[in-house]
């Protein structure tokens, strides 16, 4: 069972590939870096299930802070230097100095920032490596809706009827209930 952070933690530690992509991720050396969202989300809804077989993911999600060159082609190379490390994983790197720019929004100060305003309380997070090897977890919204099944918009999505309508449209498209009959709108 997980009741928090430190249970999220153990569940990542004890998965390969999962400590894996981390490790690769980590090998870029990248300022303030994450990977991040379905990553997290999933494993934790597939241990809650008890699936015996990890759900796909459309895309593994790196993201990093570095406003000193926020070149989306930069992006791309980092994600071409990440297939060559492990080239059947469906990499996607974006640096959140950049984002906001995307998100019609002020810049965003953090990677951490840039988590807390993804569009579900239960996607807004993120795990990587310290220097010494160990997880480090970043939920701004704390764990609880994520280990309850619970899609609700984070704070930020729930400012302004767009980015509502944006939510709505995602929730509905990502139909993840149809995947994890435990999720609850």
């Amino acid at each position: 069972m997980i009741h928090s952070k430190q249970d999220v933690i153990h569940l990542i530690s004890e998965d390969e590939w999962m400590m894996d992509i981390l490790r690769s991720a980590q090998s870029l050396y990248l300022p303030d870096w994450w990977v991040c969202a379905g990553f997290v989300r999933s494993k934790i809804w597939d241990m809650l299930h008890e699936f015996n077989e990890r759900t796909p993911l459309p895309d593994i999600d790196v993201i990093y802070f570095d406003p000193s060159n926020v070149d989306e082609e930069i992006e791309k190379r980092y994600e071409n230097k990440l297939k060559q490390i492990q080239p059947t994983i469906p990499w996607s790197v974006k640096n959140q100095a950049r984002m906001h720019t995307v998100n019609n929004d002020r810049p965003y100060s953090s990677s951490t920032e840039a988590i807390a305003k993804f569009p579900e309380t239960a996607t807004a997070l993120g795990v990587k490596l310290d220097e010494d090897g160990k997880i480090v977890l970043t939920a701004p919204y704390g764990i609880e809706d994520v280990i309850n099944f619970h899609i609700r918009p984070t704070p930020y999505f729930s400012e302004t009827k767009e980015r509502m309508q944006y939510y709505h449209q995602r929730v509905s498209k990502k139909n993840w209930k149809s995947v994890w009959h435990k999720v609850k709108l």
